[in-house]
């Protein structure tokens, strides 16, 4: 990934609470500087460097055109959230306090996984429990931590991504992002404003897909028969393409789709649907014969 502009040691004044910087005040001057003038950085995960960097291109692009002055640090690694959920609290902290210093001089940080998103929204803090000092630190710096889609529609504002995607897809909602930070309704509404874009919603979109990190290597066999109910919901719905925000999901579902045979249906990540990567027509008969 290029890296677009040096970083500083400047520790970030932006409000944490702070939202889209062109929304109406009641007449009052906005304090909340517009996008353009803060430093947003790309945490994009070491399953999206080492298997999909196409997704963090893909992020790329939609916050620049949401007006966000993009940096991505090279030097950056794991969130260490492997190493929390194996109870290797020392490995996991000491990646915590390496991401502390890559990322603490940004106004934000971005990621395009909810699991990343939430392993440093909600338990980086507790990592610090007995350090008062780093602890504060690291609040205020998951404060402005936000998962890709929420930020384009809760910090932004983002209304219409600029890319074009025609077709039926379907909505997977990856659990750490739906139950640790709330991301359901922000790519749907995304994706609604997509003119040629239809989403046909399965039974349960909430269903766990049976990845769960280390589970599904402890419990092959129960992981993979969650998997299989998942992609009887997926099937049902018609289409031949499945949009989530977790490439660990991604690869998960897509490596269990391929086993059963099924070669048709498409895995994608929403950041690569909003700018539009793929141009062909999922789930139609027509596209796939190269109508229209």
């Amino acid at each position: 990934m290029e890296q677009r502009i040096n970083q500083t040691d400047t520790a970030s004044t932006v409000p944490s609470g702070a939202r889209r910087s062109n929304e109406p005040t009641l007449g009052v001057e906005s304090t909340i500087p517009p996008l353009a003038s803060l430093r947003v950085a790309l945490f994009y995960t070491c399953l999206v460097d080492m298997m999909r960097p196409e997704i963090a291109f893909a992020s790329v692009r939609l916050l620049e055109d949401a007006g966000c002055k993009v940096e991505v640090p090279l030097a950056q690694t794991c969130c260490g959230q492997p190493g929390f959920n194996a109870g290797d609290q020392h490995v996991a902290r000491d990646l915590a306090l390496q991401w502390l210093g890559m990322f603490e001089s940004f106004d934000y940080v971005v990621v395009p996984s909810g699991s990343c998103a939430g392993m440093v929204r909600k338990h980086y803090s507790e990592l610090f429990r007995h350090d008062p000092d780093l602890r504060i630190r690291m609040q205020r710096l998951t404060e402005r931590t936000w998962e890709l889609s929420s930020f384009l529609v809760d910090v932004c504002g983002m209304q219409k991504p600029p890319g074009n995607f025609r077709g039926a897809i379907t909505y997977h909602d990856a659990c750490s992002g739906l139950r640790e930070l709330g991301v359901q309704a922000q790519p749907r509404q995304l994706l609604k404003h997509m003119p040629d874009l239809t989403i046909k919603e399965m039974q349960d979109s909430r269903a766990c897909c049976g990845f769960g990190g280390s589970f599904a290597v402890k419990y092959g066999a129960i992981s993979a028969s969650i998997a299989d109910e998942k992609i009887a919901q997926i099937q049902q719905t018609g289409t031949n393409c499945v949009v989530m925000g977790d490439l660990g999901c991604m690869l998960h579902l897509e490596g269990r789709l391929r086993r059963c045979g099924d070669e048709q249906t498409r895995v994608m990540h929403v950041a690569e649907v909003l700018v539009g990567e793929y141009q062909q027509a999922a789930g139609t008969a027509a596209a796939s014969q190269g109508e229209g």
